[in-house]
């Protein structure tokens, strides 16, 4: 059936109308992508990808970023760390913001050694979260790539021995690419989508990549791995320990009531400059301890958080091995450092620490108890210390080992 000319004319109006609409709207989101590409790399000194940051979820419709210079990477404070923060206005509205925007990413550099100390865990620490929500152990990156996998982030390290920034001598790079999610609105479960952490993951290495070009370093990480695997959810009964905390499984400790029942831990890597093997009292055992004792120790600390009973066990290499600080300092407190080629106790908390040697790097290993169960079983845990330290030099080919004394453990 032939169509009338006057209907057929204004098809073809429609049509073209359609046609004119379309590019319109693609020319608008075309603008707001090529705008939106500009910012990001204002705002993160061209080291950030902007692509792989558009890719993130909560990427979408105006992309801006703080303003102020502590919020935009300057390049010539990178022994600080520099970070850029990005907001969204897709992730405002959908989320709800007052402003119709929302801080979703943060891309953060820095050298090593950097300003900045390392502070061991702190005896007050929440290794579980305290509200009964799931706890994930950072994980190592894999691929050949000294690494760390968050559950809102991923950050790298390229080392750099013998390099140097203007001047200053370093001894390597870090990258950082990380959701910023308050209130978890990005995440699923409290960790990022397998989506996200790839690209996050892909966002560092590049990250880290175009700022050894930037400081004309010669070595480059290689691509992220493809896949990068959720974080495994903790704790988990001691015996089932696998990884950093094997070791705890085969002692055979957890049999007995007063020593850790589960433990937080990730996969062993040589390449981590901070690996942990968290062990944990639940909160039956912990509670069952304190009853037994408190009547003995008037000011004991009734372990009321889930995990508040611990020993937290830390092994930090590389820079980071030089910098390690046994508690937070105060305004009128002397340092408290860990000192490489030797081993003690903090000054003031239940903190210990030994040391030793590996290819010619020092390593720092350190403890620390849970307020509260340091009174009860420090001297008892200087063999779960000694263990501990044992197997990690045993991994990683360590020689010197430098372990602290008996007294060390008795003056809790």
């Amino acid at each position: 059936m032939r169509i009338p000319e006057r209907l057929q004319k204004s098809f073809n109006v429609l049509l073209c109308l359609a046609a004119v609409g379309g590019i319109g709207w693609s020319g608008t989101e075309i603008w707001q992508v090529v705008g939106a590409r500009h910012r990001i790399d204002a705002a993160c000194a061209g080291l950030v990808p902007p692509g792989r940051v558009l890719a993130l979820s909560p990427a979408g419709g105006t992309i801006t970023h703080r303003a102020a210079d502590e919020g935009t990477i300057q390049t010539d404070g990178l022994t600080s760390g520099q970070d850029c923060e990005l907001f969204s206005s897709e992730a405002g509205e959908k989320y709800g913001t007052d402003g119709g925007e929302r801080w979703f990413f943060t891309g953060a550099v820095g050298v090593l050694p950097g300003a900045n100390d390392v502070i061991a865990d702190d005896p007050l620490e929440e290794l579980l979260d305290p509200y009964g929500g799931p706890t994930y152990p950072f994980q190592p990156l894999g691929g050949g790539i000294a690494g760390l996998v968050g559950d809102t982030g991923v950050v790298v390290r390229l080392p750099r021995p013998g390099g140097k920034v203007g001047t200053e001598r370093i001894q390597g790079l870090w990258a950082r690419a990380e959701l910023m999610d308050p209130g978890r609105p990005f995440t699923v479960r409290g960790q990022l989508s397998d989506s996200d952490r790839n690209v996050l993951a892909e966002t560092a290495v590049i990250t880290a990549n175009r700022l050894a070009a930037r400081v004309g370093c010669a070595q480059r990480l290689p691509d992220a791995p493809d896949d990068v695997p959720a974080l495994p959810e903790g704790p988990v009964a001691a015996a089932r320990a696998d990884g950093t905390c094997a070791w705890y499984a085969a002692s055979g400790l957890a049999r007995d009531s007063r020593y850790p029942d589960q433990v937080l831990e990730s996969r062993t890597d040589a390449k981590l400059w901070d690996e942990q093997c968290g062990l944990l009292l639940s909160d039956g055992r912990a509670r069952s301890l304190y009853a037994a004792h408190a009547s003995e120790h008037e000011s004991l600390i009734d372990p009321g958080r889930p995990g508040q009973y611990f020993a937290s066990l830390h092994t930090y290499s590389g820079p980071d091995a030089t910098k390690v600080q046994l508690s937070s300092p105060g305004h009128d407190e002397a340092p408290d450092p860990a000192t490489p080629g030797k081993a003690g106790r903090s000054n003031d908390e239940p903190v210990w620490w030994a040391s030793s040697v590996c290819h010619g790097r020092p390593q720092i290993h350190t403890m620390t108890l849970g307020y509260g169960y340091d009174r009860l079983m420090a001297p008892r845990l200087a063999k779960v210390f000694r263990a501990y330290v044992a197997d990690v030099t045993a991994r990683r080919g360590c020689t010197k080992v430098t372990f602290p004394s008996a007294t060390a453990f008795r003056e809790s």
